[in-house]
């Protein structure tokens, strides 16, 4: 088959490497200008790295990963800390691979050198896709520059905003959350020593939370935050906001997060925006895959990791059924839609858990935390996502959550 998948993101190029290495014909139409992603982290979980390293990707990975030895809650405006759950050596013990935070470019990268391996001519760049058509022997993609393509079958991996899914579905009408997102990537070297340690910092607090992890070896941190407010829309990870501003939304937050916000350079701010999960993704000869289909609240950390198992399973599909793509499509849309879509109702129900109002008051937070984050009810929130294995999962039928986890029958 010739395969042509809109979106050059991290969900794109993980399905063009599996397909590549199943041997079909794969190109990637990305609209950007050069092959980047833009400057944040994202946290891999063992489900994610288990697919990483199957793609021949372990080497370039860990040489530019931040290995985390755990997790953390913290306090809003005392520091108070209570440990989450343990990583590192645990990770590899217990799931096999290890939880790593990575920069979006250098996973970006990664997958790309994984691409040019095979065919150093698949990305295709300057490609901005604008609407497509599809026949009963192909589909043709119509981009911005005024030229066209023709091929067999279209994977939809363009992001929350997809061309591809407006144009099987119609255009969606997501509904604002009230809650504005921030992020900034800082140099190591501008932090006090006790924030640099690798750890996974989850400050909750009334009406917002905010989340730190080390980059790059550890030269960098990732800072992610939300707000609850109502006055920006905007929904969009590029738009440059101010450091004053930012600081504006936390007020009386502990020191520790005020001095990750100043030593952001420019922080950028988004509109987190609700989009019920998708009965379908596949029409014809088009299928979705990644926030095309599945746009989730940043609250499980899962989102580029379930982009990424998508793009593995399609190749897997594919690879199964050859050219019978409705069967590949329907063996796919089998494997991933009950999982994700509890994955995006789990994320959107951490959004009430971070930002309880029980927090404001240190007494009642320090009961909501140990109650809310006891270790059974972490381990049903999380290791149902650890142990799925997308290399293995079955292809036919709505089995979309994995096999069972032992002892984790009553996970919701």
């Amino acid at each position: 088959m010739h395969i042509s998948i809109v979106g050059g993101g991290i969900g794109g190029l993980t399905a063009a490497l599996s397909l590549l290495r199943h041997g079909h014909e794969v190109e990637v139409f990305e609209q950007a200008p050069e092959l980047r992603e833009v400057g944040a982290g994202v946290q891999v979980s063992a489900n994610g790295t288990r697919i990483l390293f199957a793609l021949g990707l372990e080497k370039e990975i860990m040489a530019v990963a931040s290995e985390a030895g755990g997790k953390e809650i913290r306090l809003w405006n005392t520091g108070q800390t209570w440990k989450l759950f343990d990583l590192g050596p645990l990770s590899i013990e217990r799931y096999g691979f290890p939880y790593i935070t990575i920069h979006r470019n250098d996973l970006h990268q990664a997958l790309a050198l994984g691409i040019r391996r095979i065919r150093p001519d698949a990305i295709r760049l300057g490609k901005r896709c604008v609407g497509m058509e599809q026949d009963g022997n192909g589909v043709t993609l119509r981009f911005a520059d005024g030229s066209a393509a023709r091929t067999d079958v279209v994977v939809g991996a363009d992001g929350v905003h997809s061309k591809i899914r407006e144009a099987l579905f119609g255009r969606d009408e997501p509904k604002f959350t009230g809650i504005v997102a921030w992020r900034g990537v800082i140099p190591a070297g501008r932090l006090p020593k006790h924030l640099l340690r690798p750890v996974g910092t989850n400050w909750i607090g009334p009406g917002g939370h905010v989340i730190h992890y080390l980059l790059r070896r550890g030269e960098l941190m990732n800072y992610v935050s939300v707000v609850e407010r109502s006055n920006w829309q905007v929904e969009s990870w590029s738009v440059a906001g101010t450091v004053e501003e930012c600081l504006s939304d936390y007020p009386g937050w502990h020191e520790d997060v005020h001095t990750l916000i100043k030593s952001i350079d420019t922080p950028y701010k988004w509109a987190l925006m609700l989009r019920p999960p998708m009965e379908r993704w596949s029409k014809g000869r088009a299928t979705l895959l990644g926030d095309a289909c599945h746009p989730t609240l940043p609250f499980l950390a899962q989102g580029a990791v379930m982009a990424i198992e998508d793009g593995f399973v399609l190749g897997r599909a594919f690879g199964e059924h050859g050219d019978e793509y409705e069967e590949a499509f329907a063996a796919y849309e089998g494997a991933r839609n009950d999982r994700t879509s509890r994955i995006v109702r789990g994320a959107e129900a951490n959004l009430g858990r971070f930002h309880n109002p029980a927090l404001k008051d240190p007494v009642l937070a320090e009961a909501y935390v140990n109650s809310e984050w006891e270790e059974s009810k972490v381990r049903q929130r999380y290791e149902w996502l650890f142990t799925y294995d997308a290399t293995t999962v079955p292809l036919s039928g709505r089995n979309g959550m994995g096999a069972p986890v032992a002892g984790a029958a009553s996970h919701g």
